[in-house]
């Protein structure tokens, strides 16, 4: 008899999400196993950061919609799906800037989740960050303080991290130090989710695509299988 397929890590089945009356997610489904990594795309207003957002527990949801290890999290506030092993790096980062750049990652840590992720590894990590320690967060650069966000999210030592907007604002040069960092969170067994605008960098780095398409998933694939032409009907709806 053929091996059964391994549940994936997170499974969002038919996620809907509002804000008012407005309806932003039409019934988004999205898989990730473990160990992969998965790059949402979509042009702004999409959804992507929403469906971040209520895996993050942010936004009120159905209680089966999101099943993470097997276990229904889609009614659990943020702090308890923290505890669970998911970890969301907001867009613009949200660092505290009255807190020096240690401080910030010491946040990260609190829950004191047994795994890997420490100050010392993310220091080796991002060495910029250990040179800085003392400094303000608001004394750092754009990619510095990108580093610190996804430094203070691996302090959690989650199993599922989740990055909105990774590259937003940054030289192509800071982004690419960046992205050849995830190759080293990745091998630590952490599930990686990736909402990016540049297509390019977000099919280099994935497993799986996902793009959306106003509220709802319009094209979902391999993404070394991901054609330019099958991607641009997908994220501009033609």
């Amino acid at each position: 008899m053929p091996e059964a397929v391994s549940a994936p890590l997170l499974d969002v089945r038919a996620l809907t999400a509002f804000y008012g009356d407005f309806q932003a997610l039409l019934g988004v489904s999205v898989a990730v196993a473990r160990g992969q990594v998965v790059a949402i795309i979509g042009a702004n207003g999409a959804g992507k950061s929403t469906l971040l957002r209520s895996i993050a527990g942010l936004m009120p949801g159905r209680r089966d919609a999101i099943v993470f290890d097997g276990e229904p999290i889609g009614h659990l506030p943020a702090h308890r799906v923290v505890a669970r092993g998911i970890a969301l790096v907001p867009e613009g980062r949200r660092l505290f800037p009255s807190l020096s750049v240690e401080e910030n990652l010491l946040i990260g840590g609190q829950l004191r989740r047994p795994g890997p992720w420490t100050l010392k590894r993310v220091y080796a990590l991002f060495p910029a960050l250990a040179e800085r320690r003392r400094l303000p967060s608001s004394a750092l650069s754009g990619g510095q303080q990108q580093m610190a966000a996804l430094g203070r999210a691996l302090m959690s030592n989650p199993r599922l991290l989740m990055c909105d907007e990774i590259s937003l604002g940054l030289a192509p040069i800071v982004i690419r130090d960046i992205y050849a960092r995830l190759p080293s969170i990745a091998a630590e067994g952490i599930s990686l989710v990736i909402v990016e605008q540049d297509i390019a960098q977000a099919l280099a780095a994935a497993d799986q695509v996902y793009c959306l398409q106003e509220g709802r998933v319009a094209f979902a694939g391999a993404a070394r299988e991901a054609t330019r032409e099958a991607v641009a009907a997908a994220y501009f709806g033609v």
